[in-house]
């Protein structure tokens, strides 16, 4: 690796159909046609992060060993002297991911031979079904079932009766908040239709097939509580993102009162946040958004940590994740030992464009995402297809879910 340098080193956004907003950051090198890529993608500030790879981590990158993945992650991760903010982190992970795939083109290996091999053969996926009423929903379940998913992530889509549409319709007094949007949260119902479709689900489909939920922590912490017990009999695979992160001491009576799963690391962006509720047995998965950490050097040494404490890894991967990024999920689903579950929902929707631009996406079939076993990460870029499909807002913001009071809730 010593004999190349780092030529260039820049962002590319593209917006294809059956993806959000996509953040690649392209490493080339001095020796013609070797090149790496890297998700970066953070949907809801793509020209920020592009900002930062372009102004600041190109210059400071230019000329160095691409083989010396350790030195450039942690002199990357201390040149800004602040650090772990999301722009920053999802920057560097499109650097590191990038270097990565590199090491594996020159060594002729994928990723998880330099990680230490496989530990299986294939990541099992969970995946979420679609629906615009719950008779949609319902055979949309049944047919992923008969795909062979075993994995099923119960979505907003079958949570609110219409019954209670209808009530909280004549509630909102605030033009900022609309049924129809999604954005009406109001905790008690939500808690109860939970409970009821998890109930529906286990009537329906039997104990077998593994359901999920991801609770995107809207309401109090002891409604929280209360709601992971209420889903206990119904025995899930996880609930996710139970509490705001700045809530994580309620897991404390989480785990006190209840034997249900906890799957957490979302939202977050400094690793650090994470370590407590690793090392105090207060979660079963670990769910980070790897490129929002800062990429696979640092999601790594978390998976190890894990292990030590029993915690499984079930990384970040909807659509707001790159083809490239979910290659890189894929390599540490495949490598290390304290692997759960991997998100796939994007593939389901994945259209022969999004192949197009990013050919080598990694397949899924039999409940199951598969390597294609290709040096490096195993996923290109078709940049001029990519230039055809800008990102039609740039200034994209997440609205927030509100109160039928107008009240902003956190996720």
């Amino acid at each position: 690796m010593s004999d190349f340098k780092i030529r260039d080193v820049r962002a590319i956004i593209t917006h294809p159909p059956g993806a959000r907003t996509l953040t690649v950051v392209k490493v080339e090198t001095d020796e013609p046609e070797l090149y790496g890529l890297g998700c970066a993608s953070f949907c809801t500030r793509p020209t920020a992060v592009a900002a930062a790879v372009d102004d600041y981590l190109n210059p400071f990158l230019t000329g160095k060993d691409p083989g010396d993945i350790e030195d450039i992650w942690q002199s990357c991760h201390m040149s800004s002297y602040w650090r772990n903010g999301p722009v920053l982190n999802n920057a560097l992970s499109g650097v590191d991911q990038a270097l990565w795939d590199i090491k594996g083109k020159v060594a002729g290996m994928p990723v998880y031979d330099l990680l230490g091999g496989k530990s299986r053969e294939a990541a099992a996926v969970y995946v979420i079904p679609q629906g615009r009423d719950r008779a949609e929903y319902e055979e949309h379940t049944r047919a992923l079932l008969e795909q062979g998913f075993h994995h099923i992530k119960i979505g907003w889509a079958s949570m609110m009766a219409a019954e209670d549409k209808e009530y909280y319709q004549r509630t909102i007094i605030t033009p900022k908040a609309s049924i129809d949007a999604g954005s009406i949260i109001e905790a008690t119902s939500i808690c109860r239709n939970i409970v009821q479709a998890f109930e529906q689900f286990r009537s329906t489909h039997g104990p077998n097939p593994q359901v999920l939920f991801d609770v995107k922590s809207p309401m109090p912490p002891i409604q929280g509580l209360a709601l992971a017990k209420d889903v206990e009999p119904f025995k899930p695979y996880f609930l996710e993102d139970l509490f705001a992160p700045e809530d994580n001491d309620y897991f404390r009576l989480v785990r006190e009162q209840t034997s249900t799963p906890m799957a957490v690391g979302e939202l977050y962006s400094n690793p650090h946040e994470i370590i407590p509720v690793i090392k105090d047995r207060l979660i079963d998965f670990l769910r980070l958004h790897i490129s929002t950490i800062g990429g696979l050097t640092p999601a790594r040494k978390l998976a190890a940590l894990c292990e030590a404490f029993n915690v499984r890894t079930a990384w970040h991967g909807s659509a707001d994740v790159s083809p490239v990024g979910h290659a890189a999920n894929l390599m540490l689903d495949l490598n290390v030992w304290n692997f759960g579950v991997q998100e796939a929902s994007c593939y389901l929707n994945t259209n022969e464009t999004l192949k197009e631009v990013f050919p080598g996406v990694p397949e899924v079939r039999g409940g199951y995402m598969w390597p294609s076993g290709k040096p490096g990460l195993g996923v290109d870029i078709n940049e001029q297809l990519a230039a055809k499909y800008p990102p039609t807002d740039t200034r994209l913001r997440q609205e927030s879910a509100r109160r039928p009071d107008g009240t902003v809730t956190r996720p």
